[in-house]
């Protein structure tokens, strides 16, 4: 929550406008597709139940609606991130040089210019890591009301996991942590970065709202980074 007062700290909010962008062009774009493919699912998932079991689609409905959030919040996150993972990567920067007073090794824009390929390369690892648990998500999603049910709750608690990786990886990656030490220090403190990561997709998940989900998400991540893993893993 602590994002939230940051994106609107002087010093930050130039950082901020360039996420926002990214995410109002793709959600736009995006959210206009799936709300025409929400009818065909759910008429798919219902041509296999028998008619008994008709009652089912008062069910069903809601169900598929938040399955649909729930993919769509964590996709559209994913592909907005990997857009403006150099941005959102200065403005990590920026708010641990606002929260510490401690400037980061090679923060001019040149430098940033240099270490993009580094950056989209760790995206990479991040969907490399996340392609293939989805994809196995996804194939449970295909059983018939199994799938709607049991996989959208799956899938949310993974999505959260995924939002926890994502926005905190952007300080690890700037201190040069490696991606896998990185996961290994969200396992330690896993209650904290699911409750963070539930909270991310949550407001992913609310009109309006998912469209500042991206700067906010990175600032409080920052923050969270500074209180809780910079004092331990910095002074090896």
């Amino acid at each position: 929550m602590r994002g939230f007062s940051l994106i609107r700290e002087k010093g930050l909010r130039r950082f901020v406008l360039i996420p926002l962008l990214v995410n109002l062009v793709l959600f736009v774009a995006a959210f206009s597709w799936l709300t025409y493919r929400i009818k065909d699912m759910v008429n798919w998932v219902l041509s296999y139940l028998p008619n008994w079991l008709d009652w089912l689609e008062y069910l069903i409905w809601p169900l598929a609606i938040l399955s649909v959030l729930v993919v769509f919040s964590y996709l559209f996150s994913a592909i907005a991130n990997w857009i403006a993972a150099p941005f959102n990567g200065l403005l990590a920067e920026r708010v641990e040089l606002k929260l510490t007073g401690e400037p980061l090794p090679d923060t001019g824009m040149l430098d940033i210019v240099k270490d993009m390929p580094r950056l989209f390369g760790r995206e990479w690892a991040k969907l490399k890591y996340y392609l293939p648990r989805a994809i196995g998500f996804l194939l449970l999603f295909l059983v018939p009301v199994v799938g709607q049910t049991l996989g959208a709750a799956l899938w949310f608690f993974f999505t959260a996991w995924m939002m926890a990786i994502q926005y905190l990886d952007y300080p690890f990656d700037n201190h040069k942590i490696p991606f896998e030490d990185m996961k290994l220090a969200l396992k330690y403190q896993r209650s904290a970065s699911f409750s963070f990561g539930i909270l991310a997709t949550l407001l992913a998940m609310v009109p309006i709202l998912n469209l500042i989900v991206m700067p906010v998400a990175v600032c409080g991540a920052t923050a969270m980074w500074v209180e809780r893993f910079r004092p331990h893993l910095l002074r090896r």
